[in-house]
């Protein structure tokens, strides 16, 4: 399985970005519900070797990008509904495009159509920071 890297690609940042919120939203970080704190002691406290993947996205930003990733579903369903199998799923494109009865390279294109999409979503924030 070919590895993602986005070093030095137009819009790598924001699919660095995607890939971070996918592992995310995987790792039920931030999810709104009732914990005992018990519970997440017990839980939390638990050796693990290799195990799933950390993230390295605060919860605010995945919020952000959550609510990115939202707003384009909720505009073109298609395109979100792309970048939310790809990144927050984990998909691959052959896989995306495959269940849409579609050729990956058309999949791949709507992903990075929505990849630019919430590249300008985000700008105003990155103007912020």
């Amino acid at each position: 399985m070919k590895k993602r890297t986005y070093v030095d690609k137009a819009l790598g940042d924001t699919e660095y970005l995607l890939e971070q919120w996918g592992f995310w939203r995987m790792c039920e970080m931030g999810v709104p519900r009732y914990v005992s704190p018990l519970y997440a002691l017990m839980r939390d406290n638990v050796p693990s070797v290799g195990g799933a993947r950390q993230h390295v996205i605060t919860d605010d930003l995945a919020l952000v990008v959550d609510r990115a990733v939202a707003r384009l579903v909720k505009r073109n369903q298609q395109m979100g509904d792309f970048v939310w199998a790809y990144y927050g799923y984990k998909h691959p494109a052959m896989r995306v495009g495959r269940e849409a009865g579609m050729s990956e390279r058309k999949a791949r294109e709507i992903i990075k159509a929505g990849v630019a999409w919430i590249d300008c979503a985000l700008e105003e924030f990155r103007e912020a920071a």
